[in-house]
């Protein structure tokens, strides 16, 4: 049987004869035709073994048939009384500051409030106002008009020394809680309180005990912490 020349497109593959690179070729395009006609189908499967209906509930209304339930209870309205009664008290009673304890001995130190700057200010334009390095003390550009007092109000003895402070010179403190109630303190004194929530100021003044008292001294802040009567 003759042997077929690989053409130039066909060259690097063996010499096959003819009947048996016909039967090859035929047998590729079989599969490619199959293929093809498997993919064209493919939208047409039917389905392999026993389908379901999706019978996962929708998350809004399984929610809103929740609720529904709960006001036919009167369950909702009480939740709603509850959520309101706690939103009060945290209000009206703010965690005490963690980690402080009564002054046992006095102890005095002081606080450099100056900042450096970490990078360049620079203006609208590009242009640097301030380069990174720049020191400055907000203290030379206003004082500290009133002295802050810190102290925790569920301790009767420095209740009573805060409320001594501030009947004797009131108009230059401002007392700050660290632990009661604000509020009630509020109503009983006819004076403003504030409270240190989080303690941000008392960690940033390095404050360990309380009551202390901070006041500018120059280009520093001065703290005080006092030992009351008791």
């Amino acid at each position: 049987m003759p042997l077929l020349e690989p053409a130039p497109t066909t060259r690097g593959f063996h010499c096959l004869p003819c009947g048996e690179l016909t039967r090859r070729i035929l047998s590729v395009l079989l599969l490619a035709s199959g293929l093809m006609g498997a993919l064209a189908e493919a939208e047409e499967l039917a389905a392999i073994g026993p389908t379901y209906p999706i019978a996962e509930q929708n998350l809004l209304d399984m929610i809103a048939q929740r609720l529904r339930a709960l006001e036919k209870s009167g369950q909702f309205h009480a939740l709603q009384e509850q959520a309101i009664a706690k939103g009060r008290a945290a209000v009206a009673n703010p965690a005490p500051v963690a980690g402080l304890t009564p002054a046992k001995e006095p102890r005095t130190l002081y606080v450099d409030p100056t900042y450096v700057l970490d990078k360049n200010i620079l203006d609208a334009q590009g242009h640097v106002l301030f380069p990174a390095g720049t020191r400055t003390n907000p203290l030379a550009i206003t004082s500290m008009s009133k002295s802050l007092l810190f102290f925790d109000a569920r301790d009767p003895a420095q209740a009573r020394m805060a409320r001594s402070l501030l009947q004797r010179d009131g108009a230059r403190i401002k007392p700050v809680l660290v632990g009661g109630s604000y509020l009630q303190l509020m109503k009983q004194w006819k004076t403003r309180i504030y409270f240190d929530q989080q303690g941000r100021l008392v960690g940033r003044f390095g404050i360990r005990h309380v009551p202390a008292l901070v006041y500018q001294e120059g280009m520093r802040l001065r703290i005080d912490e006092i030992v009351v009567a008791r």
